[in-house]
């Protein structure tokens, strides 16, 4: 055990530290899928697969969502709620008012109905979730302004 974590540091050192996740590196279950019909609502590029539509027999919107480095969400708000399944990669979300929390791989991300929030990819890593909206008959999502670059970075506005 101690050989592989001397083996893991040296690597990590040796690329300079960066433990940033490119595409070619993202294992993630599903499809990437195409480029984000909702784009106007993201900073930077994202990717759309959908799991399983918003139909009467099963009433059940599920996506697979890819970001690129940096690219995220506008701040937004769903009426019925959402949870996010982060399934590869780095991300972040944010509630209004709220810290800042790293999303890794496993992490369960559930979002109260009408709360305003933002998520997409850490600042050097490719990130992908599965959306899932929740109470879906009745929820629409409400889009906001983007997330300001001091926002994402965790800077005070001065």
């Amino acid at each position: 055990m101690k050989k592989i974590l001397i083996f893991i540091m040296c690597a990590i050192l040796m690329s300079g530290g960066s433990t940033a996740m490119s595409k070619e590196n993202l294992k993630q279950p599903f499809k990437m899928g195409d480029p984000n019909p909702y784009g106007k609502f993201f900073t930077g590029n994202t990717y759309l697969y959908r799991l399983s539509e918003k139909d009467e027999t099963w009433n059940a919107p599920i996506a697979n969502v890819t970001f690129e480095p940096s690219a995220r969400t506008n701040w937004h708000k769903h009426s019925g709620g959402q949870i996010l399944l982060v399934t590869a990669g780095e991300g972040r979300y944010q509630e209004k008012d709220g810290s800042v929390q790293v999303l890794k791989p496993g992490d369960v991300v559930r979002i109260a109905p009408d709360v305003i929030h933002w998520h997409g990819a850490a600042p050097q890593s490719w990130f992908s979730h599965i959306s899932i909206e929740t109470n879906a008959a009745d929820n629409t999502t409400e889009w906001l302004e983007p997330v300001t670059d001091a926002e994402y970075l965790h800077k005070e506005n001065k």
